[in-house]
């Protein structure tokens, strides 16, 4: 199933690291799709609060924990640049789905990057 947000279907992921060749495109794809499989669960669980949120974006944070190993064997890095503009298109989706209000720091609360 794919996301139906119109907001998330317009949006282009990850988009300043793809603009970036330090950060290699098949790596930023999977970080792509779990920003996507996230969308996917909120669509299909319909969190009605934060906290429940928060769960949904715990899971996905930890995939991008794992994702570390990936940059590490490409060369790259989840750097300061990278953690920000991850960390903003967790804030995008919390917004696109009615929670604008969420803490991005929660949002991302289990990263180990």
């Amino acid at each position: 199933m794919s996301p139906t947000n119109e907001l998330v279907v317009n949006h282009r992921f990850l988009a300043f690291l793809y603009d970036d060749p330090y950060y290699p495109d098949p790596v930023l794809d999977k970080g792509k799709a779990i920003l996507l499989r996230l969308c996917e669960r909120i669509e299909a669980e319909q969190p009605s609060d934060l906290p429940e949120l928060y769960v949904l974006t715990t899971a996905a944070t930890d995939e991008f924990n794992a994702l570390m190993e990936d940059f590490d064997a490409a060369d790259s890095d989840i750097d300061t640049v990278a953690r920000e503009e991850i960390a903003e298109d967790f804030w995008f989706v919390a917004s696109a789905y009615g929670f604008a209000d969420a803490d991005v720091e929660k949002l991302i609360a289990t990263r180990d990057w």
